[in-house]
């Protein structure tokens, strides 16, 4: 993992240090949050390299309310809580007498990367406190030169025990490590040097910041002054999360000073981002949104006084969200381990085993960021790169295994025997399967050498060697050697010696075949398309005869082309460049002259790479594995189909990753440690004798799948004298292949012969199998079906016998229809009741004891409830309703009385019926129309004679007789009723016939003289304009308040100017509030502004003066001031 330089954390650390013993020479223990630790680790500590190590720190809990966290930090941010394992390892204990925690982190077998600077955290509710310390490793001793030798015995040998065993030197000699160098301390380097050699020691030692260290290099070199100003000083350090908020708090002795906040060295503004307060002697900087800038030294600064703090600013941990795959390539063949990580940016380091692999010039790595994505790139693999390669980030860790095997070279043509005459041209020519093969040419043993009249060529999988103008010392063996392999291919160069015999007869023509090189049997010619065939034929005969080839009945003449023939003395030449399929049959060269004939036929055939497979597709898939099936090519190329190489790839992928390496015969595969879940797509290639075919087609996409675990609660819902309905519930576990179905099938008792009940998948939970026999025990089962194929079935425990199971009818009456059901005129009346009964009972419907009419009332029936419906309840509805349900001479019966109310009329003949004193007496008689509803009350209500306003006397009265009480003298009132029941009052009351009129007891009322008061007034201004500056460009109104009565007139003025009905100014009153609204205003609008009151009782004005800068001078007047 990425770790700070141990300098840098030094200097922290020793800075952290100096603020410290000045607070601690001053308050003692005046800082709040510090001081859990007993014992804390030592600040600088040294280890052996390869030993064990232990670091202890103690806290105590007396004063803490909860547990304390512990966290062991490396440098700023890397928390060693997520690195706990065989090399870390942290442990815990609780003293209950002493209250305290004990915390060890252990290092096991610790190793040079260990070294540098770390910090130990405690936090407790709002208490923290925080430590650090360096850890030095050194190099283990030398053993004595003694004591080499027992390095390599073998310990678990027994008697063998002396022996030496030298494969851990072997093994040390493939990886040598690096020669340690010793730690340099580089403020120690810049403390004593010269400031023209800073940037020289930066670049050296790789500082980047070399500035900041400047500065905090100046403020270790200051003695520490002795501070009056500060109560309680800063932290020695802060440690906050990346985007949380952090608050630096200090106290000052005087509550009135002002102090500045610096960070490193440079002031900070207030801003959303930095919050500065001050309360009473606290002062406190609060950092929002924390960022890695924010990751510095920080003061806080009062005159000479200063108190200082570190903030550390962590970093959330990557995690990594693609893990790295692995890869079995062959060697020469380029890698690429790619995973993603949560955040753009992040820092991932590679390993390889143990090593960390770095970005040199001359290394065979590379590495690739693209966003979130993170490429480790191998460009030509190795059997040494074989082995895990890990890939680390802060909050994660994956790994990928690299197998690289030996890639066998194959021989697709071999070198033919060759026998030429002096002065021709001899080719000897080969193909092996890797183009980027090197070889040798070698004659009888000695290499061959290129010149003038020899030519060596490598032109891609094909090696040649020439050789122009042939003479009897080029006659031998010749053998070519491919670099790197065991492989050698050999021919013989056969040199023709050419007699002529002057005879004076005349000699018969005669054919003389060559039956070495390319010739496999005596007539059979065998060329590999796309090579070039020449066929030599010695012809004697005197005089010379003349030669005819032909291919079948057809002669070929062409002295020039593809196909051709050229004549030389005593030699017919036959030459084919870059056979064809086409090329392949039977050729005829007939030789005659006057002495006579001779003919030969020679077959030529023409092998190739064969045509690729066809019909490549899946046909089961597993949880990980797929069989695969395909046909072979309807051609060989002419040799038989040794076998095939399986390729595959994820679907949207661009990258194959080979199956096999050795050839496969047969024409299934079963390809296996696939992903669940994850389309792939598969090709294939043929291979013969002369190498490799072209792929085939891409099979259509599939997907590895489990099949389903076996439906579970399999039962029996209902049984008929043909039919059996079963439920179930879906497959516990479905897996990524999902669930297309169910098949059901079932079975006599006894029989091993599954019948399909369903043709299509079932993809509902229930089934109901049909034309079952009657009184048959069945058996049944379920099964379920993915693309992997059928589950295990689910089977009943017993067979099901198949008889209708006759069942009395029953009548499930809802408890809310037991008693009589009330509804409202106009709403829907929905009655649904259930029953039960086998089979089928027949429900019917009376009301009264008639059946009901279909046209008002709708009835439907189920199997298992029947529904009585009224759209729109009306009171001719109410009545009782009868449902009968019968099965053959059985039945069941249930009445429900429905009644469907309305509100009343109002009730009748209300009247007064006497008056006394403040009292009224009223009676009346009950309505005529109760709506269907008893009456459960009136409502009477009484209105004065004059306001007609009415008054509610009485609500809910249930007689027909009431008494009105503290009527008001001297009134006459009229009262009305309003009769209720459950639906509700009456829509019109009933009005009284008679009024009730309070007579007077002879009281008079003496009118008071009443003046009013006259309000009227001049007008006069409450609050005058006030005189104001402003920015030109900027808004800006002024106000003021008038009052008088009769409502004054407004008049604004500038420079004694009626303001008219300029759009710029926008005048307002509201309630005697006034206000003049000037928009944008410019130097222009600057003057003198008055406001004037006027009404008939006189006039009343102010004014003001309004100021106008533009914006260079307020620029100005800031640049004069600083």
């Amino acid at each position: 993992m990425p770790e700070a330089p141990a300098a840098k954390t030094e200097s922290k650390d020793q800075s952290l240090q100096d603020g410290e013993s000045e607070a601690d020479g001053d308050e003692g223990d005046a800082t709040e949050l510090t001081g859990l630790f007993v014992e804390r680790p030592p600040e600088n500590v040294t280890a052996v390299a390869g030993s064990d190590f232990t670091l202890i720190a103690k806290v105590d809990s007396t004063s803490l309310t909860r547990k304390p966290a512990m966290k062991w930090l490396k440098g700023k941010w890397m928390d060693l809580g997520s690195k706990a394992g065989k090399h870390m390892q942290f442990k815990e204990s609780y003293d209950r007498d002493t209250k305290i925690y004990t915390y060890e982190m252990k290092i096991v077998k610790v190793k040079p990367a260990d070294a540098g600077g770390y910090r130990c955290e405690v936090t407790a509710k709002d208490k923290c406190d925080s430590c650090t310390f360096e850890i030095t490793v050194e190099a283990a001793q030398q053993e004595q030169q003694a004591d080499i030798l027992s390095a390599f015995k073998r310990a678990d040998a027994g008697e063998d025990e002396g022996e030496l065993d030298f494969s851990a030197l072997l093994k040390a000699a493939k990886k040598k490590k690096k020669q340690e160098e010793p730690e340099i301390d580089v403020w120690e380097l810049l403390k004593s040097a010269h400031p023209s050699e800073y940037e020289k020691i930066a670049f050296k030692y790789g500082i980047t910041d070399l500035r900041g260290m400047l500065k905090r290099l100046k403020k270790m070199n200051v003695e520490p002054k002795h501070c009056e100003a500060f109560l309680k000083r800063l932290e020695s350090c802060y440690t906050v999360d990346k985007g949380k908020k952090i608050v630096l708090r200090c106290e000052v002795v005087d509550p009135d000073i002002q102090v500045k906040w610096l960070k490193n060295g440079q002031e900070i503004k207030p801003s959303a981002k930095y919050v500065m307060e001050a309360i009473g002697n606290i002062r406190t900087l609060t950092i929002n949104k924390t960022t890695l800038a924010d990751d510095a030294a920080y003061e806080c600064v009062f005159g000479e006084d200063k108190c200082f703090t570190e903030v550390f600013v962590k970093e959330p941990p990557i995690t990594i969200t693609k893990l790295m795959d692995d890869y079995h390539v062959v060697v020469g063949e380029r890698v690429e381990f790619e995973i993603e990580v949560s955040e753009e940016g992040a820092h991932v380091m590679w390993f390889f085993e143990d090593q960390e692999l770095h970005k040199d010039k001359d290394s065979k790595y590379r590495f690739k960021k693209d966003g979130k994505k993170h490429t480790l790139i191998i460009m030509e693999a190795t059997l040494d790169d074989i082995g895990m390669y890990h890939a680390w980030t802060n909050g994660g860790h994956t790994k990928g295994e690299l197998e690289v095997e030996e890639k066998e070279l194959e021989v697709l043509q071999d070198i033919a025997d060759l026998t030429v005459r002096a002065t021709d041209q001899a080719v000897f020519k080969c193909e092996v399967s890797d183009e980027k093969v090197t070889g040798k040419w070698f004659k009888d043993g000695v290499e061959v050498q290129a010149s003038n009249r020899i030519k060596m060529s490598h032109i891609g999988r094909f090696h040649k060697l020439t050789i122009n103008d042939v003479k009897p010392e080029d006659a031998g063996d010749y053998t070519f050697v491919p670099d790197g392999y065991a492989l050698s291919l050999s021919a013989k160069l056969n040199f023709l010696e050419i007699k002529i015999d002057y005879v004076p007869r005349q000699e018969p023509p005669k054919i003389h075949l060559d039956t070495t090189g390319n010739m496999v049997s005596q007539n059979t010619i065998i060329v590999v398309a796309g090579n070039k065939l020449r066929l030599d034929v010695e012809i004697s005969g005197e005089p010379r005869p003349t030669v005819v080839w032909s291919k079948g009945d057809v002669p070929i003449k062409e002295s020039e082309g593809r196909v051709r023939v050229e004549t030389k003395k005593d030699l017919s030449c036959f030459i084919i460049e870059g056979a064809e399929r086409d090329d392949e049959g039977n050729y005829t060269i007939i030789v005659n002259n006057p002495a006579g004939e001779d003919k030969a036929v020679l077959f030529i055939k023409i092998v190739d790479v064969p045509d690729p497979p066809e019909n490549v597709k899946c046909t089961t898939v597993g949880e990980d594995c797929a069989t695969m099936v395909w046909d072979a090519p309807p051609f060989d190329g002419g040799a038989p189909i040794k076998g095939y190489l399986m390729e595959r790839k994820k679907k949207g992928s661009s990258r194959w990753t080979k199956l096999n390496f050795d050839v496969y015969e047969s024409t299934t595969y079963e390809a296996k440690r696939m992903i669940e879940g994850i389309f792939y797509e598969m090709r294939v290639f043929a291979v013969n004798s002369i190498g490799l075919s072209q792929p085939s087609l891409t099979s259509k996409p599939f997907m590895p799948a489990a099949p389903t675990s076996e439906p579970t609660r399999l039962t029996v819902h209902d049984v008929t004298d043909t039919t059996c309905s079963l439920k179930w519930l879906a497959p516990e576990k479905v897996g990524a292949g999902g669930l297309d179905g169910y098949v059901i099938e079932y079975c006599k008792d006894g029989d091993t012969e599954w019948v399909l009940a369903n043709q299509e998948l079932c993809e509902r939970q229930w089934y109901v199998v049909r034309g079952l026999p009657v009184g048959e025990k069945i058996n049944f089962r379920v099964v379920a079906v993915n693309v992997a194929g059928r589950s295990p079935p689910a089977t009943l425990q017993q067979p099901v016998t198949i008889r209708e199971i006759v069942e009395h009818p029953k009548i499930r009456l809802p408890r809310e229809l037991r008693t009589k059901y009330v509804r409202h005129v106009g709403d829907k009346i929905n009655l649904t009741i259930p029953f039960q009964g086998k089979p089928r009972p027949v429900a019917t419907w009376l009301k009264d004891g008639q059946p009901v009419d279909p046209k008002v009332i709708n009835v439907r029936n189920s199997n298992v409830d029947s529904i009585l419906f009224i759209r729109s309840a009306e009171r001719e509805h109410s009545g009782k309703y009868e449902l009968l349900l019968q099965i053959e001479n059985l039945e069941d019966r249930a009445t429900i009385d429905i009644r469907v109310i309305e509100k009343p009329m109002p009730p009748v003949n209300v009247r007064v019926t006497e008056v006394w004193g403040f009292n009224a007496a009223l009676e009346w008689n009950p309505p005529t129309d109760d709506g269907n509803s008893e009456i459960t009350g009136y409502t009477i209500q009484k209105a004065d004679m004059k306001t007609k306003e009415w008054f509610t006397v009485y609500e809910h009265n249930k007689r027909t007789h009431c008494t009105a009480s503290d009527l008001i003298m001297g009134n006459e009132y009229m009262f009305r009723v309003y009769s209720e029941n459950l639906c509700g009052q009456s829509e019109e009351p009933r009005q009284s016939k008679n009024t009730a009129k309070i007579a007077k007891t002879g009281l008079i009322q003496k009118q008071t003289n009443f003046k009013e008061k006259d309000m009227c007034c001049s007008p006069m201004f409450t609050q005058p304009l006030i005189d104001r500056s402003v920015i030109a460009g900027y808004s800006t109104a002024i106000s003021c308040s008038v009052k008088g009565l009769p409502k004054p007139k407004i008049v604004w003025m500038k420079n004694r100017m009626i303001i008219g009905e300029d759009p710029k100014y926008l005048m307002q009153n509201n309630q005697g509030v006034l206000t003049l609204k000037i928009r944008k205003p410019s130097t222009f609008d600057g003057g003198k502004y008055s406001c004037m009151a006027v009404n008939e009782l006189g006039q009343a004005e102010v004014e003001c003066k309004l100021d106008v800068r533009g914006k260079k001078e307020i620029m100005f007047m800031k640049h004069s001031a600083s």
